[in-house]
């Protein structure tokens, strides 16, 4: 067999029907810039069980039946890809040892039917599921998976084994009807991890299943024999599901006799995020020098900031950046951004006093307060300074209404609905404590006219690490819809969250698209100025945190690498859940062979910079670079363990 077969078996990912590499090699151009490639690796090793499993979930290298005629005569089959013949290919036989546990595969099977059937019949009762599998039987209906509880099964029902046209489903539907009530669900996707001892992987899956708490799983079974584990979900979240958990599961870690290299290693590829090499690549000498110097420091590189401000200033209809100084208050920065024309969005006193400081003579309508669950005193300064206000909260119109009396304020509203990678970033829903929800809107107007406030600006912000640039197409149909409530109104602030890629490969949030949508709002809506509030899109990339090894330890295969700072210095991953990509300076030159968890000095179990890293073997003094830290990073910091944090410079 070896040479006939195609390269999906070999190369773990996301194994699909119609998947380029779910054919044979003849009919497959695998290139570098094939997308799928991003999420692969080579599968040197098999047993006969697993590539059973493998096959059965859907990868279309070998049907499933011709494994077994191998494994009962211990024939080891090899498979290779035509394409690629110098690459080392899969060779499948009979189990050498067990191993502990770990996943080999992630598969996808697409247009997977449920039924779910649910009756209290089937309570303590006898014979229920063996009549509600007699009608599938009768409808021949062959059964892939099954979930039951106390008073519901459900079954699913793959495409490549049964009929499901419109008729034969109604048809079956009819039947069970008699026995319990029957809710058809699809199309949905099934997504299967598959390996040795599949139960003991669960603890990893939290980060990727993260992404589904918005999202319906509907069926989640386990294999009697523990080699899959496989969730039903709609069939478009199928894919990013199956990235993430590849991600998670196979793809940070180390090469050995069963993992090969990644299709970027194969090729000898990296891509770098939004295709752009990262400026700390071409300065590896000066921020080694900077992390001996200091122990650890965060390092901003200006240009990058810069770069990022025109990039958004190049987009058409936008009156106004506003600068959102939480992300990053450093002096130089907010110089290097006043200097682009931008305008700043402070939360605090603190805030709006260190941007007079950082640019002295700043024009006071380029300072918006938008401040939440501040003290009266905070407002009362504000007003004074003759800098824009925004109210997010009926209270202090209710109670301090002659505060706003003849005062111009801009009004934050709450969508109704959050958006970001974490709870903790979702700024909009009623689990959010910020803005005012719609159902307030008539209180809203009667307030403002008691207290004769002037409402000149409307605005939302949903939430931070947002890529898709529908969010900003409905923030501005929902704002520029109340504007008519607000006859002094003409300012609608969009918010901001752009998001910013996590890992090498990750799609940039598309600003042309973007535009398309901002420049849609300005043909409908002409005489309405839009705003965006940007913070971590135009600081994160620009800045690294620096830190040299202090120590490593290991517990029994778990590896760790201490550095001199940790959530001292940046707490996202451990407030968020954020992925920041760490590398080894001192070794950029050697191929990463080694899964480290990288930690800092502080006494707390959370002090997490990074879970399960691939990198080159690492030494005490070796420094090491943790990127797109520019944003909520020393912004965030503290003394905590009375540790000093990373100090900052700016190159």
């Amino acid at each position: 067999m070896a040479g006939l077969l195609g390269a999906h078996l070999m190369l773990v990912g996301c194994a699909t029907p119609g998947d380029p590499y779910a054919v044979a090699p003849a009919a497959t151009q695998l290139t570098q810039e094939d997308k799928v490639g991003e999420c692969l690796r080579l599968l040197k090793a098999l047993d006969y069980d697993e590539a059973q499993e493998i096959a059965s979930s859907g990868a279309k290298v070998l049907h499933p039946r011709c494994i077994l005629p191998a494994k009962q005569y211990s024939i080891p089959i090899y498979i290779y890809a035509t394409q690629m013949p110098d690459v080392p290919g899969t060779v499948i036989m009979a189990a050498q040892r067990r191993g502990g546990a770990r996943v080999k595969a992630v598969c996808t099977k697409k247009g997977i039917t449920l039924v779910s059937m649910e009756t209290l019949g089937m309570w303590h009762q006898v014979g229920f599921l063996a009549d509600a599998f007699a009608v599938l039987k009768a409808h021949g209906m062959s059964v892939d998976l099954v979930s039951t509880s106390e008073t519901s099964v459900t079954v699913s029902l793959d495409p490549a084994a049964n009929t499901l046209d419109g008729r034969a489903v109604e048809a079956l539907v009819e039947d069970l009807s008699r026995l319990c009530r029957v809710e058809v669900i699809g199309p949905c996707a099934a997504v299967t991890l598959v390996g040795r001892n599949i139960r003991a992987t669960l603890h990893r899956l939290g980060d990727a299943l993260e992404l589904f708490e918005e999202q319906k799983i509907y069926l989640v079974t386990q294999a009697a024999n523990d080699l899959n584990l496989t969730f039903v979900v709609d069939e478009e979240q199928g894919d990013r599901l199956v990235q993430r958990l590849h991600d998670t599961t196979v793809k940070m870690l180390p090469s050995d006799r069963v993992l090969g290299p990644t299709w970027e290693q194969i090729h000898g590829v990296w891509k770098a995020p939004d295709d752009r090499r990262p400026w700390w690549q071409e300065r590896r000498v000066e921020l080694e020098h900077l992390a001996r110097e200091h122990g650890c420091a965060y390092v901003y590189d200006r240009a990058t900031v810069e770069s990022a401000a025109d990039d958004l200033l190049a987009m058409g209809g936008i009156s106004q950046l506003f600068y959102a100084v939480k992300a990053n208050s450093n002096a130089d920065l907010l110089r290097t951004l006043a200097a682009r024309g931008l305008a700043f969005e402070c939360v605090s006193r603190g805030e709006v006093e260190r941007v007079f400081e950082a640019v002295p003579g700043l024009d006071r309508s380029k300072v918006l307060f938008t401040p939440n669950f501040a003290p009266r005193s905070e407002y009362e300064w504000a007003i004074g300074q003759r800098i824009r206000v925004t109210v997010d909260n009926l209270y202090v119109l209710r109670a301090w209404g002659a505060l706003f009396r003849d005062q111009e304020i801009l009004v934050r509203m709450d969508t109704g609905y959050g958006r970001g990678h974490h709870d903790h970033v979702r700024t909009a829903g009623v689990h959010s404590k910020f803005g005012i929800p719609l159902f307030e809107l008539t209180e809203l107007m009667r307030l403002v006219e008691a207290t004769g406030t002037r409402v000149v600006g409307l605005h939302a912000h949903t939430g931070s690490g947002v890529f898709d640039v529908g969010n900003w197409a409905e923030v501005g149909e929902l704002l520029c819809g109340l504007l008519e409530k607000f006859p002094h109104a003409r300012y609608v602030d969009l918010g901001g969250g752009l998001g910013v890629p996590e890992k090498p490969g990750d799609p940039p949030v598309d600003l042309v698209a973007l535009q398309k949508v901002i420049a849609g709002l300005k043909a409908r809506y002409p005489s309405t100025e839009f705003w965006l509030e940007p913070g971590r899109y135009l600081v994160a990339r620009a800045g690294v945190l620096v830190a040299q090894v202090t120590q490593l330890k290991g517990k029994g295969a778990v590896q760790y690498v201490g550095i001199t700072t940790g959530m001292n210095s940046l707490i996202r991953p451990a407030l968020y859940g954020a992925h920041h990509d760490i590398v080894n300076l001192t070794r950029a030159d050697e191929a990463p062979n080694e899964v480290y968890n990288v930690v800092g000095p502080i006494c707390e179990s959370a002090d997490y910079l990074g879970h399960e890293r691939l990198l080159p073997a690492t030494q005490e003094g070796d420094v090491l670079l943790i990127a797109n830290t520019g944003a909520y990073g020393h912004a965030m910091s503290s003394h905590y363990n009375l540790r000093e944090p990373a100090c900052e410079v700016v190159i």
